[in-house]
């Protein structure tokens, strides 16, 4: 699961394992450790009826609504995302990247945009 943020915007983007998973565990956390401090950041199912986070304790936690997640794990729905207050929340599933790029991409999914660059 990687994490992006930027002003009041927050993007997580998914492998497919890390799909697997969250369907069947409901949770997904990273850490990424800044020297003694502590960065925490989860995917969590929850009982709301769209997406929401949190930020507590060095923890940033994204929940995603039950229904919108049993939906996500066995479709070809790309993600989900909400405005909430002044947060832009997106969840999305991780694509293959079209050009070269150093890390491993093999649990990705495949760039819907590939056939069209060959075409």
């Amino acid at each position: 699961m990687k994490i992006r943020i930027k002003g009041n915007s927050l993007r997580y983007r998914l492998t497919k394992s890390d799909v697997e998973r969250f369907a069947k565990e409901g949770y997904l956390e990273e850490v990424t450790v800044f020297g003694s401090g502590v960065l925490t950041y989860a995917l969590q199912r929850g009982s709301s009826d769209q997406l929401s986070a949190s930020f507590d304790n060095h923890k940033i936690t994204l929940f995603m609504p039950e229904l919108m997640a049993k939906n996500w794990a066995t479709t070809e729905k790309v993600g989900f995302e909400e405005t909430n207050g002044p947060l832009y929340l997106l969840v999305e599933k991780d694509f293959k990247c079209l050009d070269n790029v150093a890390e491993d991409q093999s649990d990705n999914y495949p760039n819907p945009l590939l056939s069209k660059q060959l075409n």
